[in-house]
């Protein structure tokens, strides 16, 4: 069957052409290269921007490099000197201050320039988006509303060129990236369940954490996209 969506998620471990260079001949029915041709047409000429093909270089070769050898915070350092940025902006979680005086300590100590800020800044009440008393984390008390977008103005109003991710909320993280006008990376995702190591939810999903899974979870682990599934269903009725 022609599929209309990519769903490389459900590419078998055995297959995974991509990386051998051979999607085209032996890719699934579902791989981008065969559902989507077009895009990855328009995707592979923007790589022509000078700035787009540097990032996508010094990025090919930071992994080549520091591959299971550097953490992502030698990552990042590695990253923003062969892009020969000067000034480095951290946007983080209020809970993240004190890992953020960190990384500034070690950015600083590498030659950067560090502006950090918080996302509580401003101290702008919850009540102003209409958030109910009863809705807070803490009910009967001041909390302010996290400012990502604020982060976002003021990182790139003071120049920063690069700028990490340090634990914001979900959705505010997500405002975060549509505001910021420098490029930005993440260093943590924050899961104030998991220690900030979302990834295990899915590593658990059948065992501790099978809560996660929605009330249409399937019987055994579906082998095609919903759109193969329902084409073999109607393949074994005519049959």
């Amino acid at each position: 069957m022609k599929y209309q969506d990519p769903a490389c998620a459900y590419c078998p471990p055995t297959v995974r052409a991509c990386r051998q260079g051979e999607a085209e001949e032996r890719g699934p029915g579902f791989c981008p290269t065969k559902v989507d041709p077009d895009s990855q047409n328009v995707a592979r000429a923007l790589y022509d921007d000078p700035e787009t093909r540097r990032i996508s270089r010094e990025s090919a070769l930071v992994e080549s490099e520091g591959y299971c050898k550097w953490t992502r915070v030698e990552e990042v350092v590695q990253f923003a000197k062969r892009m020969g940025y000067k000034k480095i902006g951290i946007a983080n979680c209020i809970s993240f201050v004190d890992h953020a005086y960190v990384l500034t300590g070690i950015l600083e100590s590498h030659g950067f320039e560090v502006v950090s800020v918080a996302c509580k800044n401003g101290s702008i009440p919850k009540e102003e988006l209409g958030i109910a008393d009863h809705e807070k984390i803490r009910p009967g008390q001041f909390e302010a509303l996290c400012n990502p977008v604020a982060q976002a103005e003021m990182l790139s109003a003071h120049g920063c060129e690069f700028n990490v991710v340090m634990g914001l909320c979900l959705g505010h993280d997500s405002l975060f990236f549509k505001y910021a006008k420098g490029l930005t990376t993440v260093l943590v995702a924050k899961d104030r369940v998991l220690g900030h190591n979302p990834v295990a939810a899915l590593q658990l999903a059948d065992t501790y954490y099978s809560r996660v899974w929605g009330p249409n979870k399937p019987a055994k682990p579906p082998k095609l996209p919903p759109a193969g599934r329902r084409s073999s269903h109607r393949s074994e009725g005519k049959s």
